[in-house]
């Protein structure tokens, strides 16, 4: 027999390197995402979000540190400028409502506080009456309705129409009556402080069946699923499984209706205060400014803008942010 004319050759082992960039590439291939790093991949894909957090985050800061900013602009909200007022007709000397370097929103009709010192405290109001009423509205709702839904029967028949009636109620009448009666010295509490913490209690407490309803829904669907069944299956108590299997997977919805409760309550506070029943002068809320200058619109209208501007501005940069917190969770969501 004659020998092939070509002998088979081995074939070149892969080098060192190339083994561990093999090995690099497989890991990186196979490397797992938490819910939260996706959530927060597709929140950073959201142009609009971004800015109504970034606003959001900024307002905050605003509020923390009013103190700071008045002292370094050397104006007290409550401090009068008479002198900057036209004796005649009661508005502030100049155009744009008397905005100049010193007062750089200008200054209010009569009296001649500083606009821009009243608006930085103003948002002390508004934004701890939004966040601590929605942290009283959630936390009723959540544990309400977890436990209609879980245990249901007669538990669940109390709590619904204990909702239905607190969503039939008129909120707002009753906040005014509540509020007109309250007396000056309460808990430790006096004057506008009595009333900031009326409005927290009474908003919270009216709002807990917005969210009590959509995290009972959510428990209905979730104590039928696999992974409930296997730890009833494991002698698993119902407070284990209400808190470790059941809370958890409602994290998402209740920080979604978190976000978009927190406007709704800076809008009723700045409504409360706009009828007179809000926080008591002079201490400064925005609802309270739009209240005052509507005697003033036509001579001084900068004085009904800029506390309608901060009410739109922050109201709008809670709904966007909120509107990209609920697509970021959306597991079914493509962006």
């Amino acid at each position: 027999m004659t020998a092939p004319l070509h002998e088979p050759t081995a074939e070149a082992a892969p080098s060192a390197a190339e083994e561990a960039a093999a090995a690099a590439v497989g890991e990186k291939a196979v490397q797992g995402r938490s819910l939260g790093r996706i959530a927060w991949e597709r929140l950073k894909r959201d142009k609009l979000a971004l800015t109504g957090g970034v606003v959001v985050l900024a307002l905050i800061a605003l509020a923390l540190l009013a103190p700071v900013i008045t002292n370094l602009l050397g104006q007290d909200p409550d401090a009068y400028h008479e002198g900057l007022i036209d004796p005649l007709f009661g508005t502030p000397k100049g155009s744009l409502g008397g905005i100049s370097g010193d007062h750089l929103l200008g200054v209010e009709p009569v009296n001649g506080r500083d606009i821009f010192a009243r608006i930085l405290y103003g948002a002390q109001v508004s934004l701890l009456v939004g966040f601590l009423s929605a942290m009283v509205a959630v936390v009723l709702g959540t544990v309400l309705g977890i436990l209609a839904g879980f245990f249901g029967g007669w538990v669940d028949s109390l709590i619904s129409r204990v909702m239905d009636g607190l969503l039939a109620f008129p909120q707002l009448l009753f906040t005014i009556a509540l509020v007109s009666v309250m007396p000056n010295d309460m808990l430790g509490l006096t004057g506008s402080s009595v009333r900031v913490f009326v409005m927290i209690l009474v908003i919270g407490f009216f709002g807990w069946p917005y969210i009590g309803r959509v995290v009972r829904g959510q428990t209905l669907s979730l104590r039928e699923r696999e992974y409930v069944e296997a730890a009833r299956s494991l002698g698993a108590g119902r407070f284990y499984i209400l808190f470790k299997e059941l809370l958890p997977n409602l994290v998402a919805p209740i920080v979604v209706y978190t976000t978009m409760m927190i406007p709704t309550n800076i809008l009723t506070e700045a409504a409360l205060s706009f009828l007179g029943v809000g926080v008591k002068p002079p201490t400064a809320s925005w609802g309270q400014m739009l209240s005052s200058a509507i005697d003033y619109y036509e001579s001084d209208p900068m004085y009904m803008v800029v506390p309608g501007v901060a009410i739109f501005v922050t109201v709008l940069a809670f709904n966007l942010f909120g509107d990209g917190v609920r697509d970021a969770l959306d597991p079914k969501g493509s962006r």
